[in-house]
């Protein structure tokens, strides 16, 4: 009894596969050895018989392109011909087009092919943009011309993703492994998914402002030293990675007119030349008083202007002040200081001569004492 209660307990703790339908059913192909994400060569013994139909794609270009392309497409013609693919080049219209063949195998090639051509009117050199019929490479076409209204903005943004010498783009090819071109509205990148996945992140929070690439590259940067370590594999990396904030630099605040009190009545026409003619007399004058008038404030403001270009050049040789001295201070004393003096010592030396007693008046002392004579000196000299 107590075996099949334990076996009971057992089956029940082991959780039963569930299946809901007749399609939840474990496939051949879940396997954990099968690389899901690995793109497989194409065989041609895959699709013998060809495509049924024709299938074909175009796209214009500028005409600063048509000297370059003229000049490259026999080889872009060649290497679409391994693959079975037609090319034509129109100059006329100004556009290239790419359709498969009765020798096309790959059915996705022409999907490649039209990739090729958008690279080529995008700019890309010819070398670079074959490499796209490659099943590792994949392209993708950011437009960025529409994500900023103003024009200085956008091309002050567009800058810091290309950097000083190019160094900020460089940096970001090296690390996404992906090949960028920034022309006119348009970025080019090609790659893999995982690195166009980044690209296209990176190139889009820096035109619209949400994060400087300097910012994107540090982190990229951590990431792959983080991928490094097995330990850390199947961690979250929020820890590791900075955090950046933006910083709220202060504008300067636009001075506000004051609003005028409103008023209904439009403002009073300003006089006209004519009216100001009319109102000085100046209208009635025959022309020959008129030229008089005119020569004569002419040589009035001539004479100003003599007289002002005189004042400056006088200025150059007008001495400058000389520093004053003490013996310059005490020689500057008012008037009224020396007038008082001179006054006071004239009237002390008459009070002096009235004196009977001369020997016994020291003169110093009676000069420097007050000037009027005390009422005890009076009567001892009495």
């Amino acid at each position: 009894m107590a075996d099949e209660e334990n076996l009971t307990v057992n089956e029940e703790l082991i959780p039963k596969p569930r299946h809901k339908g007749k399609h939840d059913k474990p496939k051949p192909w879940d396997d954990e050895s099968i690389d899901h994400w690995k793109i497989e060569k194409f065989d041609p013994s895959w699709n013998q018989s060809g495509l049924l139909e024709v299938s074909s794609f175009s796209t214009l270009f500028p005409q600063y392109r048509e000297k370059y392309l003229q000049e490259c497409w026999p080889n872009v013609k060649g290497a679409l011909k391994e693959h079975g693919i037609a090319c034509e080049l129109n100059l006329v219209e100004g556009s290239m087009t790419v359709s498969t063949t009765m020798k096309t195998r790959d059915p996705y090639i022409i999907v490649k092919a039209r990739d090729l051509i958008k690279l080529l009117s995008r700019s890309v050199p010819a070398p670079q943009a074959v490499k796209i019929l490659n099943d590792e490479m994949q392209c993708d076409i950011i437009k960025i011309g529409n994500m900023v209204r103003n024009k200085e903005r956008f091309v002050k943004r567009r800058q810091y993703l290309v950097g000083p010498n190019s160094s900020t783009l460089k940096a970001l090819e090296i690390l996404t492994g992906c090949y960028i071109l920034v022309q006119g509205n348009t970025v080019a990148a090609m790659g893999s998914f995982k690195g166009l996945k980044q690209a296209r992140r990176v190139i889009e929070d820096c035109i619209l402002n949400k994060m400087h690439p300097l910012h994107h590259i540090k982190i990229l940067m951590l990431k792959r030293e983080l991928a490094k370590n097995p330990a850390l594999a199947s961690e979250n990396w929020d820890r590791f990675l900075p955090q950046f904030k933006k910083k709220n630099v202060k504008q300067k605040k636009v001075q506000s007119k004051e609003k005028k009190p409103y008023t209904p009545f439009p403002p009073p026409q300003p006089p006209s030349k004519i009216d100001q003619q009319l109102e000085s007399g100046e209208y009635f004058l025959s022309d020959k008083k008129k030229m008089a008038k005119q020569w004569e404030e002419k040589q009035v403001k001539q004479a100003e202007k003599v007289a002002e270009n005189k004042k400056k050049r006088e200025e150059a040789f007008v001495p400058p002040e000389e520093p004053k001295t003490h013996n310059q201070d005490v020689s500057n004393v008012d008037e009224d200081d020396v007038t008082a003096m001179a006054s006071s010592l004239k009237r002390k030396a008459k009070e002096f001569r009235k004196q009977k007693s001369i020997d016994k008046i020291d003169a110093e002392e009676f000069i420097a004492g007050p000037s009027k004579p005390s009422k005890k000196k009076s009567k001892s000299s009495r």
